[in-house]
């Protein structure tokens, strides 16, 4: 199996507790999301299909809830030393950055086509940045998921776990 990408989390702690930091990060912003689809009126539209607005809410509802549940059985593998757990989450975390680059650069693409030029530098940087840290977050997880991994191959008290 390949070396972890990263040896620590923003350089001062490591990637396990960089981990369990990530995943609580997702549900709470997944949480913050699902309060802030219910009490906002702002019409969600889908970028190929043309569907009512009620039906995308309740579908990014269901999947911020399951993004909540991938994220507590991250949180569980890290916690018990299982990468298994950890595997939904690595695989919906990478999709989800590939999902909100497309979702932000086609954004900002419509606000730059009907005249929003401020809105759609905005929509660009900040969008940008988000999907720079989800990323990050995303490589923090997978560094500790290829760790345990190792130490699931090897044995967990044959030897010390691989650090750069």
């Amino acid at each position: 199996m390949a070396n972890p990408p990263l040896n620590s989390c923003c350089f001062c702690t490591s990637t396990r507790n960089g981990s369990i930091i990530s995943g609580l990060l997702a549900i709470v912003l997944s949480i913050i999301t699902i309060v802030v689809i219910f009490t906002t009126r702002v019409a969600f539209k889908t970028i190929f299909f043309d569907l009512d607005t009620d039906i995308v809410k309740i579908i990014l509802v269901i999947n911020l809830c399951m993004t909540i549940l991938i994220s507590t059985l991250m949180i569980v593998g890290v916690m018990k030393r299982n990468h298994y757990l950890m595997m939904p989450w690595v695989v919906l975390g990478i999709m989800i950055a590939i999902g909100l680059l497309v979702s932000v650069i086609y954004t900002a693409v419509v606000f730059f086509i009907d005249g929003y030029v401020l809105s759609g530098v905005l929509w660009l940087v900040f969008g940008l940045i988000s999907c720079a840290i989800l990323t990050y977050c995303w490589c923090v997880v997978y560094s500790e998921y290829t760790i345990l991994a190792q130490e699931n191959e090897r044995g967990r008290y044959n030897k010390q776990p691989y650090r750069r």
